[in-house]
C-alpha cells in the first residue's frame, strides 16, 4: 500500500488560491491514478480531479473545471491540487487517494471517479473558503 498525507489546506478568502500537496510514501506512485475527492459537511464524498498514471490526462468535476488544476511529480512522490477562484462552496475535507489499476486498466488515460475504486486514501485537509 501506499501511505499518503495531505498538506496546504487552511482557511482562505472567496476569490483566493490554495495549492494542496499529497505526499505519498512506501512505494512509487508512478504506475498509480491518483485523485482528489472532497466531503463537504452533511454531504457525500465526491470526486473533485484526478491524473492518469502518465501524467498525459487530467480530468475534473464541472464544478471546479477551469478554476483547479491537478499535477504530479513522481520524481518527489508528490501530486498536487492548484485550487484559484475558491468558492464558499469549495469548503470541504479534501482527500488525496491512489489507484493501482488492473490488469485490463493499464491505458495511459486511464482513471476512475468512483470512491471504492481508489485503493489508498489520506487523512484529508480541512479547506475552508470565507465569504
Amino acid at each position: 500500500q501506499v501511505q499518503l498525507v495531505e498538506s496546504g489546506g487552511g482557511l482562505v478568502q472567496a476569490g483566493g488560491s490554495l495549492r494542496l500537496s499529497c505526499a505519498a510514501s512506501g512505494r512509487t506512485i508512478s504506475n498509480y491514478v491518483m485523485a482528489w475527492f472532497r466531503q463537504a459537511p452533511r454531504k457525500e464524498r465526491e470526486f473533485v480531479a484526478a491524473i492518469s498514471w502518465s501524467g498525459g490526462s487530467t480530468y475534473y468535476a464541472d464544478s471546479v473545471k477551469g478554476r483547479f488544476t491537478v499535477s504530479r511529480d513522481n520524481v518527489k512522490n508528490t501530486v498536487y491540487l492548484l485550487m484559484n477562484s475558491l468558492k464558499p462552496e469549495d469548503t470541504a475535507v479534501y482527500y488525496c487517494a491512489a489507484d493501482l489499476p488492473k490488469p485490463g486498466n493499464y491505458s495511459a488515460s486511464y482513471y476512475s471517479r468512483v470512491l471504492h475504486d481508489y485503493d489508498d486514501w489520506g487523512q484529508g485537509t480541512q479547506v475552508t473558503v470565507s465569504s
